[in-house]
């Protein structure tokens, strides 16, 4: 038999993890965002035009060094959350985030985080995550221009040979 009581006390756990997810990482804290991590953390962008990340410790340097102090804002809606053990589970998240480049040059993107979690000492982590978008645009108060695929993807390139 089920516990649906417990199963539902499982998935609002992980709901609180992508919450505090999404704040840290607006807020850079970078402590307090690596500790949501196993250590063992993948991150997949690269069909958003990054790359594949090994180590939680790798991903928050590599974020860290990218965003620098640069305002964002990251929200998550309309959780899809199985658990598939009493220790993982996988889940799906609608994203929309913002990102500030510089005066006047914004990003707005739309995707979503297929994401693995794992509890660890009665604690959910994020284990792996695959960034994929639908939508980017750069907008300032007078225009937004979509971004293709074609022009995210060149985008990309540049962006990536900048950070490395």
């Amino acid at each position: 038999m089920v516990d649906y009581a417990a199963t539902l006390a499982e998935i609002e756990a992980i709901k609180r993890l992508k919450s505090r997810y999404c704040r840290y990482l607006d807020t850079k804290d970078w402590s307090a965002w690596r500790a949501l991590f196993t250590d063992d953390f993948v991150s997949d962008t690269s069909s958003a035009g990054g790359k594949v990340i090994t180590g939680a410790d790798e991903f928050v340097a590599f974020t860290r060094k990218s965003l620098r102090s640069q305002p964002t804002v990251h929200q998550v809606h309309a959780p899809d959350i199985e658990l598939d053990s009493p220790s993982t589970a996988h889940g799906v998240w609608a994203l929309e985030d913002v990102v500030r480049f510089g005066p006047g040059v914004n990003l707005r993107g739309y995707g979503h985080y297929t994401e693995t979690y794992e509890k660890l000492d009665g604690t959910w982590r994020i284990k792996s995550s695959t960034l994929t978008r639908l939508r980017e645009d750069i907008f300032n108060g007078l225009f937004a221009v979509y971004l293709s695929p074609r022009v995210r993807s060149v985008l990309g390139v540049l962006a990536r040979r900048v950070m490395t």
